[in-house]
């Protein structure tokens, strides 16, 4: 059986996967030929960005599997003007609830973007208050737990506006936009995604 690989723009809004769910738009309505593949992970339905899909189940194991600390660079928007600390304490790693348990998170990099980031506007956009500032950041995590950003995010006071996985390693959507699909050859994946066991 032969590997494929596609790159999706997931939207807001969207469930990452196939099968109907409540009456959501699903990753069946984005017109993807084939049959076979899934997503590698999830993004929530609130969330945005980048998910790969696949039928290889070698990139599966090796993005999905905690020793293989791959990055995921997202870019998010947050609620009120956050500081220094706050930001110190999000690479440093703190402990969230995860499944009713205490999570300690990974050290990860993570800094205030000068400007808002070249994306396209969400459907719906935020809720907009003009005395609160809503600022971005780039956070670089090696995990995915479920909601983890948002978690962290609110727990050194930021909440979560607005979430776009930017990237996972290089494989990145700049120049997409929401509903977009790019289908892969193996070599740029593995180039791509640090993966040379895939070459």
């Amino acid at each position: 059986m032969a590997s494929k690989y596609y790159a999706i723009y997931k939207p807001y809004g969207m469930i990452s996967q196939f099968s109907a769910s409540g009456g959501k738009p699903t990753l069946a309505d984005l017109g993807i030929p084939e049959t076979d593949v899934y997503p590698v992970g999830r993004l929530d339905t609130d969330s945005e960005g980048l998910l790969v899909l696949t039928n290889d189940k070698n990139l599966n194991h090796l993005l999905l599997s905690p020793k293989h600390k791959h990055w995921r660079t997202y870019w998010v928007q947050v609620d009120g003007s956050i500081n220094r600390e706050a930001i110190e304490n999000l690479e440093k790693g703190l402990k969230i609830r995860v499944n009713k348990k205490d999570f300690h998170t990974s050290p990860a990099l993570c800094k205030l973007l000068e400007s808002k980031p070249n994306l396209p506007e969400r459907d719906p956009p935020i809720r907009f208050r003009k005395s609160i500032p809503t600022p971005w950041i780039e956070l670089k995590l090696t995990e995915g737990k479920n909601r983890q950003v948002r978690k962290m995010t609110a727990q050194v006071g930021f909440p979560t506006l607005r979430l776009v996985r930017y990237a996972i390693e290089d494989l990145d959507i700049e120049g997409m936009l929401p509903g977009d699909v790019a289908r892969l050859d193996k070599s740029t994946v593995s180039k791509k995604l640090h993966i040379p066991i895939l070459a």
